[in-house]
């Protein structure tokens, strides 16, 4: 008998959306590999469904350890599902570890398709789909943050990202620095549950919404490409060097400026003062 471990996406919201191959899973599976137990065996009783194997907690504290234990099992011919708390395992979620061990150790790996909440966000977004990029979670801490943007600004295609409801507004603020204020961008919260709710508008208008309400529940941001047709930084940099020579703060009319051309006002800020140094040693 050949085991296996089988990758399966959980629904994001609402329960109906699990597949029949799902409900079938978790009714024979020999070991039921779940993000948080409880969350698994509170979706098997909405869905009806009687899990009869094992069930094993797989986080990320205790994943590489315990992969060990699953392709020991799907060696011995057990049929080991791995499932997340929404959404398919692997994809900023646990789950690859025990992928990778599975490959290296022979042991087949399939998947039941299903729920995305990066695919989801996407299609109802508006924003191109045709090519796109899917960052994860942002760091937490601004300064990483900034930078991780900053390395994205330039991309020609579409950003998705994954954030926690506390620091929506913070990243948001961030985001409209770093790519450009009037970036069209969507903030899709709560997909396929009964309050779900998409807010569309340029990064500095949900920055401004985010920061003035309660947002809560699950949030995937998605944010439009550079488009080859955008201005640079230094398109605007005589414009910020004027302004500076007539009294005003080079940081604040770099941020000023940034967002009404859709730049990154970090790269702005730091062409006029590369600029300006230069001005400065040329005229010394």
């Amino acid at each position: 008998m050949t085991g296996r471990l089988i990758l399966a996406a959980t629904p994001i919201g609402n329960a109906d959306d699990a597949s029949p191959r799902l409900r079938e899973a978790l009714a024979t599976a020999d070991v039921v590999a779940a993000e948080d137990t409880r969350r698994v065996r509170d979706l098997a009783r909405r869905l009806d469904v009687t899990i009869t194997g094992t069930v094993l907690a797989v986080h990320d504290h205790n994943e590489r350890s315990r992969s060990e234990e699953l392709v020991a099992r799907a060696s011995a011919g057990e049929t080991v599902l791995l499932v997340s708390d929404a959404g398919m395992p692997t994809v900023s979620d646990p789950g690859f570890a025990s992928v990778r061990a599975a490959i290296q150790a022979g042991v087949p790996v399939t998947t039941l398709p299903g729920p995305s909440a990066v695919l989801a966000a996407l299609a109802v977004s508006g924003i191109a789909t045709d090519k796109f990029v899917f960052e994860g979670f942002a760091p937490r801490k601004q300064g990483e943050r900034v930078a991780a943007l900053a390395e994205v600004a330039g991309l020609q295609r579409t950003l998705v990202f994954f954030e926690s409801p506390r620091r929506l507004g913070e990243f948001l603020a961030d985001a409209a620095s770093a790519l450009g204020g009037q970036r069209q961008a969507a903030v899709c919260r709560e997909l396929t549950k009964t309050h779900e709710q998409v807010m569309r508008g340029t990064l500095a208008e949900l920055a401004s919404w985010a920061g003035s309400v309660e947002v809560l529940g699950e949030v995937v941001v998605v944010v439009e490409g550079r488009s080859a047709h955008a201005h640079t930084a230094q398109t605007f940099v005589d414009e910020v060097l004027e302004r500076v020579a007539a009294g005003e703060r080079l940081k604040e009319v770099a941020r000023e400026v940034a967002q009404a051309g859709g730049v990154s006002a970090r790269e702005l800020y730091a062409a006029a003062l590369n600029a300006r140094s230069g001005s400065v040693r040329q005229e010394s």
